[in-house]
C-alpha cells in the first residue's frame, strides 16, 4: 500500500513538473511571437536609424520598400501603418494584386508578375515604417 502511494506521489509531482515546464516554455514562445518586428534573413537591421520615439502630433514618416516587383510606398503616424501606394515595375511584367491602406498595426502589398509573387508586411516601429517579412512565392501553372 505504500508503495502505491509513493508511485502515486511520484507521478503527480513528475507531472506538476512537466505543465510547469510547458507553460514556461510557451509563455517564452509566445512573447517572441507576439513581438513586432523583423523575421528572416532577408532583413537588414539598419542600426543608424534615430532611436527617438515621434510624437503622436508629429509629422507622419513615410518609407518605400523597393525591388525588382516595384514599389511600396508607406506612412507611419505614431504606432498606426498606412499604405500610401503601391507601384509595380510594369516594365517588367509586374502588377499589384493588392495592397492594404490602412491605418492598421501593419499593412501589406502582395505583387506578381503571373509566375511569381511577392508578398511584403510592413509595420511601424518607434513611429517608422519597418519590413517585418517579405515572402517570395513560385506560382504553379493554373495560378
Amino acid at each position: 500500500m505504500r508503495r502505491r502511494f509513493l508511485l502515486v506521489g511520484l507521478w503527480a509531482a513528475t507531472t506538476a513538473v512537466a505543465v510547469v515546464v510547458g507553460v514556461v516554455a510557451v509563455s517564452t514562445v509566445g512573447a517572441t511571437i507576439r513581438d513586432r518586428g523583423p523575421v528572416g534573413d532577408e532583413v537588414v537591421q539598419d542600426l543608424s536609424a534615430p532611436t527617438a520615439v515621434p510624437s503622436p502630433q508629429g509629422p507622419a514618416v513615410g518609407d518605400e520598400v523597393s525591388g525588382a516587383w516595384g514599389t511600396f510606398v508607406v506612412e507611419c503616424r505614431d504606432t498606426y501603418a498606412y499604405g500610401v501606394a503601391a507601384r509595380p515595375d510594369r516594365a517588367a511584367g509586374w502588377r499589384v494584386v493588392s495592397w492594404e491602406k490602412g491605418p492598421d498595426d501593419d499593412v501589406d502589398a502582395v505583387f506578381s508578375d503571373g509566375r511569381n509573387s511577392v508578398d511584403l508586411e510592413v509595420f511601424c516601429n518607434r513611429g517608422r515604417p519597418a519590413l517585418a517579412e517579405i515572402e517570395r512565392n513560385t506560382l504553379g501553372e493554373d495560378d
